[in-house]
């Protein structure tokens, strides 16, 4: 078993703060491990992926000791599986926090619990952006459906330069884990199985690969694994560019 990994400031400045709440590591392996974010600007907040409803305890302690609950503006579904959005009903209950989640998910929440629909925001297919605690479009959602869902987004915090990628870029870690990528090469290994099952195809991941390169970007991070980091950012999106993966294989799952 590896370590469990504690909460880490990704970016902070006078009002603004993006914070890696912690990896949870599960004492059963057979459980997907799990990275939850924390975006503070000027005393209100944006939860990011919180996870299922296994975790709900352990991250309201730890979201407790940066915000207050009643400070929770929104709370960002990459998309909409379990390991993501199952804890919905319970963040709701607990915070006034509007959900942001793809339109094409919004019918399936009552599953998850939620009858009263008036909170939830539907992202538009194309994307889009929110003006968030004083900013002007500075947060921003980038279409990246079929990697793995259907309806799915990353977010990109236009002030902290970083770039929250749901299930792209999600390590499965064999021993100890760690924060950040630093030994891309190294790290290639804990990711290549994951993509090239779970993401659809290599001219998906070029077309995302292509939207993301437009933005400058410090960190990537993902819902499951480590942070990428400096050289590893950009050797990274070469990886994902040039991947094969999903329906590029096709043949073969299908002998």
């Amino acid at each position: 078993m590896g370590s469990k990994v504690s909460g880490q400031l990704l970016y902070s400045d006078d009002n603004h703060k993006f914070i890696l709440l912690g990896a949870d590591e599960e004492e059963n392996e057979k459980v997907i491990q799990t990275n939850q974010y924390l975006i503070i600007r000027n005393g209100k907040g944006i939860l990011l992926d919180p996870g299922g409803v296994h975790l709900f305890a352990k991250v309201i302690s730890a979201v407790s000791q940066y915000i207050s609950l009643e400070n929770i503006q929104y709370i960002f579904f990459s998309h909409q599986d379990p390991d993501v959005s199952s804890g919905i009903a319970l963040w709701m209950g607990v915070t006034p926090a509007k959900i942001l989640i793809s339109g094409l998910w919004s019918r399936f929440l009552p599953h998850f619990g939620i009858v009263d629909q008036s909170r939830i925001i539907s992202i538009e297919s194309k994307g889009g952006r929110l003006d968030f605690s004083g900013g002007e479009g500075n947060i921003i959602f980038i279409p990246s459906h079929f990697l793995h869902s259907t309806g799915c987004y990353s977010l990109y915090d236009m002030q902290a330069k970083i770039l929250f990628s749901g299930d792209i870029g999600a390590a499965v870690f064999e021993n100890e884990q760690y924060i950040f990528v630093d030994d891309f090469e190294q790290h290639k290994k804990l990711i290549d199985g994951f993509h090239k099952r779970y993401m659809n195809s290599n001219a998906v991941l070029k077309k995302w690969v292509q939207m993301v390169k437009k933005y400058k970007i410090n960190y990537i991070a993902s819902q499951h694994g480590a942070v990428y980091r400096g050289a590893s950012v950009d050797k990274f999106l070469d990886y994902l560019y040039n991947l094969q993966c999903g329906t590029d294989f096709i043949d073969e799952l299908y002998k």
